[in-house]
């Protein structure tokens, strides 16, 4: 049985880390790399760097940042933000990212996700999908850093990318986003019972109790979170010991 996994997530806006709530309101949260490397002490399991907001402002992911982070640790290190080419994936390889993050290119040219996992292999090409439950009780599929609607259903997405070759699914709930009231475990659920591949929980992390429900109720591989960390409300250590005796499997 795979150990579940903890993941801090780091979202970067003009070089530093920041944080919001459902995607807004976005505060200052410290320095990458100086978190990225108090992560790695803490045990963290690997570490997820978005560039927020590349994808928005047209430009490619902060690769110097990228390569000062991964000096900085030795755990797994997932970058996106602003990617759409298989050359761009080489550039973060090469500069020290061990997997990246697709998310608005992938949805607007689904090839390259085939693209991406031919050249590099599946198990190094995320999917990250921001998702939003609307009225009727769908989850749909939102673009451009959660600012842009689209149509799409979130599994029928999912499913086409895996499909393509997406090897993890990196699920941000909007609703859920910031407001450490709990992981979004229905669609964590849906995903996890869905597709062959690792899901990765991501929004609503505000207590211990939520990653074990996620894990437990959501059927997550893996539990992403930010703010909780950064602003030191939750020690990863702490937290891993309490996933253990909740009979978790975690690695210590």
């Amino acid at each position: 049985m795979l150990t579940k996994r903890i993941i801090p997530c780091l979202d970067i806006k003009e070089g530093r880390t920041v944080k919001g709530v459902n995607f807004v309101d976005i505060r200052d949260a410290g320095d990458p790399v100086e978190l990225a490397l108090l992560y790695s002490q803490q045990g963290a399991d690997e570490l997820v760097f978005l560039d927020i907001t590349a994808t928005v402002e047209k430009r490619k992911t902060l690769v110097e940042l990228v390569k000062k982070v991964a000096a900085a640790i030795n755990i797994p290190f997932t970058v996106g933000g602003g990617i759409s080419t298989v050359e761009d994936v080489s550039v973060l390889l090469q500069n020290g990212a061990d997997k990246i993050s697709i998310n608005t290119s992938a949805y607007k040219n689904p090839q390259i996700i085939a693209d991406m996992s031919k050249e590099f292999g599946n198990q190094c090409i995320v999917l990250a999908i921001d998702t939003k439950k609307e009225e009727d009780g769908e989850w749909y599929v939102y673009l451009n850093g959660g600012r842009t609607k689209t149509e799409t259903k979130t599994i029928d997405w999912a499913k086409q990318a895996v499909d393509l070759g997406a090897g993890e699914i990196l699920l941000t709930s909007m609703n859920n986003d910031g407001t450490k009231a709990g992981f979004a475990l229905d669609i964590t659920a849906a995903l996890s019972e869905l597709l062959p591949v690792p899901i990765i929980a991501s929004g609503g992390a505000g207590t211990m109790e939520h990653f074990k429900e996620v894990f437990e109720g959501g059927k997550a591989d893996a539990a992403l979170a930010a703010s909780i960390f950064h602003y030191k409300e939750i020690g990863i250590p702490e937290l891993k010991n309490y996933l253990s005796q909740q009979k978790i499997n975690i690695r210590l």
